[in-house]
């Protein structure tokens, strides 16, 4: 484990997989995730694809430093408009994918609807959020009441230094009545970049709106995958389905940009 300096902050990072030449992977992760919520995923992404592949915690998260309370509404926004680029810079990325499950898919978002920067060549989006649901409203309400009531406080703070910080920080972010103008639909529209997006079969924070929104708004090509047998998190529920779906996904990716010689 190491760290990397962006804006002042050292954040919480790991690289997994060596050097290759292949394009490399940027992982972004859920709103109450870190590196270590990922698990083994990123080292079976990276022995898969032959790339490279780079977690890191956002400030609030895992390791990396505490956030002032409340978060801003737009949370989401200055993470990919103010923060996302110094992480890119400051790692050397030069080619690649970006990789994001749940807040992190709608930052991989915010960042490529936001700038044309010519070395992202394309995105994964496991579980995005691209607007508001209800049932996101609800869950995220069931899931604070089970915070104080389970045992969820205890589970999340194996993952996180400072675990309230990160909770409250999220919680009261979605939860504020004004994040229900939270929508992304101009940001796809922006996108010029094949996408990939993976959906649980039975995810409890959003429905397959999420996938026809992306589909509807982008001009560029959106595959859509839904695992059988998953919620929220895909890659924990059925790892197998959607590494395959990562993969596949890829390999067209890299023959269509001519650097098929890259992959596995």
């Amino acid at each position: 484990m190491s760290t990397i300096e962006v804006n002042g902050q050292s954040l919480e990072a790991k690289w997994y997989g060596e050097r290759s030449g292949a394009p490399e992977i940027v992982m972004l992760h859920e709103g109450l995730g870190s590196v270590s919520t990922w698990r083994d995923f990123p080292e079976r992404v990276a022995e898969a694809t032959g790339s490279r592949v780079f977690a890191y915690s956002r400030a609030g998260y895992g390791a990396s430093p505490s956030v002032p309370l409340p978060r801003p509404v737009d949370y989401l926004h200055r993470e990919a408009i103010d923060v996302l680029p110094g992480v890119l810079d400051a790692i050397g990325f030069e080619r690649g994918i970006l990789l994001g499950h749940s807040d992190g898919a709608s930052i991989a978002t915010i960042y490529s609807g936001s700038f044309q920067d010519h070395r992202v060549r394309g995105l994964v989006l496991i579980e995005p959020h691209f607007f508001l649901e209800e049932i996101n409203v609800a869950k995220i309400r069931e899931t604070a009441s089970e915070y104080h009531t389970s045992s969820l406080r205890e589970k999340l703070a194996r993952h996180h230094n400072d675990v309230d910080n990160a909770f409250e920080g999220w919680r009261s972010a979605w939860l504020n009545p004004d994040f229900a103008a939270f929508d992304l639909r101009p940001e796809l529209a922006h996108i010029r970049v094949p996408m990939l997006v993976v959906k649980g079969e039975h995810d409890p924070y959003s429905t397959l709106a999420q996938l026809r929104v992306a589909q509807e708004e982008t001009y560029c090509p959106v595959e859509g995958v839904v695992i059988r047998d998953a919620g929220h998190s895909p890659q924990r529920d059925q790892p197998e389905k959607t590494l395959d779906a990562i993969t596949s996904f890829l390999d067209r990716l890299l023959h269509v940009h001519k650097e098929a010689a890259a992959a596995r």
